[in-house]
Formats: structure tokens, sequence, C-alpha cells
């Protein structure tokens, strides 16, 4: 029963194990849930970071912010992408620039401006400046007295690191379950596809003003489709269609109304897939070209969220049905930047307590479970 928040009305309900429950309105709109969410959801679960492939060269990295936590993404000499907060550990200062995945830097060593503290690419400290080896401004301490700084006690913060194929996941807490526990059957699914063979081409980064789970439960249904997404249900048979829950994510299968040429499409089955990974990635694949997308759907406050859409294909160079691909997903993200600022509008008023969900929204109601059962923990 949908639950309008005056003093007449029952009052709403302790937990959403009720299908039709939703997550409480005052999970949406109130600042200190997402300062909890932080902790409770960024701080415990895998969260992408980025793609390995614009990173293939030992020392390029990219920076990629978690909740409050910067992190550097970088491939060792090893080969291996590690991750390591942007903190140097002499006196807490932030040691690269903000660098995009899409414009990575390079670099032998990670150097801190601040006190020219250098770090190897396995976040080893490998050298500091002679002011750190002589004591010629402190009376008081001798040089052979001056502290020696072991490599390893001062290195760098590392965090968590597992990958689906190409694509790179960090995980901020000290003990986190593994990766393969969180992915489930996406993490074989993915991975049975292609999509290391293929190179990011176009970025599109927006900010939108609403809650980021706001955004995350449109994705997650498509009752809202024939309403909204006109021009792209023309060619899907919705009540073919098939939305599939699993633990911690979710898959959206649209049937198309005509068959689609094989060599457009990376995967077998003659259908579009949205897959969506808790907390806040997805993985698109519309069927009609021979590529795919990503989302991060980012939390910058309360209110905002930033979308990052990457599109990859075999070739930077686009072709007119790649072209064509993200042009549809523009139009769609557009369609439900409109819908989302709409609902959240609402949301604001606190006229809702909390709403309810039919019967083809429980990849929603698995979502918003997931969120409470963060908060809970």
């Amino acid at each position: 029963m949908t639950q309008w928040d005056d003093s007449q009305t029952e009052s709403v309900s302790v937990d959403i194990t009720e299908k039709s429950n939703a997550l409480p309105a005052k999970y949406f709109t109130d600042p200190e849930i997402f300062e909890l969410e932080k902790d409770k959801i960024f701080g415990q679960y895998w969260v992408y970071a980025g793609h390995a492939n614009c990173i293939k060269e030992a020392g390029q990295y990219f920076t990629r912010t978690v909740g409050e936590r910067q992190l550097i993404i970088v491939r060792g000499h090893d080969g291996e992408v590690k991750a390591f907060d942007n903190v140097c550990a002499h006196r807490g200062s932030k040691m690269v620039d903000d660098t995009p995945m899409t414009d990575p830097g390079n670099a032998r060593r990670i150097k801190c401006p601040y006190h020219l503290w250098t770090y190897d690419l396995e976040g080893e400290l490998r050298s500091t400046p002679k002011s750190f080896e002589e004591a010629h401004l402190n009376p008081d301490l001798k040089d052979e007295n001056v502290q020696k700084f072991d490599s390893k006690e001062n290195a760098l913060n590392d965090v968590h690191v597992d990958s689906i194929g190409p694509l790179i996941f960090v995980n901020l807490s000290d003990d986190p379950m593994p990766l393969d526990e969180q992915a489930g059957a996406m993490k074989d699914r993915l991975e049975a596809l292609p999509l290391g063979k293929y190179e990011h081409a176009n970025r599109i980064v927006s900010e939108v003003e609403c809650n980021w789970k706001v955004f995350s439960s449109n994705y997650s249904e498509c009752d809202h489709c024939q309403a909204n997404h006109q021009d792209w249900v023309k060619g899907i048979s919705l009540n073919e269609s098939e939305l599939e829950v699993n633990d911690y994510h979710w898959v959206l299968h649209y049937t198309h109304d005509e068959d689609v040429e094989d060599e457009l499409r990376i995967h077998d089955e003659h259908e579009a897939q949205f897959h969506y990974f808790w907390p806040n990635f997805t993985v698109n694949m519309y069927g009609t070209a021979d590529g795919y997308g990503t989302y991060i759907i980012d939390p910058i406050d309360t209110n905002r969220f930033q979308l990052i859409a990457d599109y990859y294909f075999e070739s930077p160079e686009l072709s007119e049905e790649e072209e064509e691909f993200i042009r549809t997903s523009r139009q769609l993200q557009e369609e439900d930047f409109e819908l989302v600022e709409r609902q959240w509008a609402g949301l604001q008023t606190g006229a809702l307590s909390q709403a309810q969900l039919g019967p083809n929204e429980h990849t929603v109601h698995r979502f918003h479970q997931l969120a409470q059962n963060a908060y809970d923990s």
C-alpha cells in the first residue's frame, strides 16, 4: 500500500521484505544516509574502477574516486594492475592530479610534489630528499641519529583489486568478500565475451539533479519504457523480454522484433542486454552494434550524481552503426534524466513516506533490499 507522510496513515514498514514495498523515501532524501553509504556501501562492496585497455603499458595510471577516497589505478612493471590511495605516507599530501581513464598519465615512479617522496609502482618508498637524511637545520639531532625510513613500512596504502575480463574493480574494505562471490554468474557470462578486444572510443559525462539510487532504480526496470522510450521500443518485443535477478546483479534481456545480423552483435543472443552490478555499475549491449557501453552511476551528494558513460568498439574510429549505437544510448539517457529528475522533485516534497512496486519491478526491489541490508550491517 502506498503510504503518504500523514499522521492519519499507517506507519512506514520497518523493512522491505514484502515485494511491493519500496525503500522508504527518507533513504533517498536524508543527507545522513549519503554519509552512511560512503562506509556501508562504497566502503564495503566491489566498485568498478575502469577499463584495463586504457592502461596497457607499465607506468600508465588514472585516478578514480570512491566515496571520499581518491585512488591511483596503475599498471605495475610486472604487468599487474594495482590500486593505492592517492595520499603520501609522509604527511598525507595528494600526490598525482586528477587523471581520467580516458587520458591516463604515465610515470616510472610515483612522486609526491610536496617533499618529493618517491614510490615505485608496487607502492614501496624508494627515495626521499637529502633533507630527510641530514639534520643540518636541527641543532638537537646529529646526522647519525636521523631516522631511516623503511620502504615497506612507509609504503603507499594499497587497496584490493580484482577484475572481470578487462573490467577493473576495487574494494576499500580490509577483508572483502571475493569479487567472484559478489559477481556470481555475471563474471562467467561477461568473461565468455571478448570484451578485452574492444578499445575505448567515446565518453559522455552528465551531472543529474537527483539521488543516485533514483536513477539506478529507473535503470533496473522497463515499465516506464513504453511511454517514455518510444523510439527505442519500436524494435523491441517487450512482452517477450525478461528481467533476471541474481544476488548482487540483474540482467534486463530485451528481445528484438527482427533478427540482428551476427556481425552487429558482441554476444550470441538476439537481444539487447543491460547488466546492472551492485552498487553502481552497468554493462550495456544493445544488440545493434558490435560493441558495448558501461555506466558508472557516481553519487556526488544526496541530490546529485554523475553518469559516466563509456563506449567500446574494435576501433576508436566509429562506423555508422557504432555512431547510431551511441546516439541511441544518449537519447535513452536524456529521456531517463527527465524522468528521474521529475521523480526526485516529488520525493523532495516529503509527501510520500514509502512507495509501492509493481510485479515487474522485482529488479528494483532487489536493489532496494541490498541498500537496506547495507544500512543495517
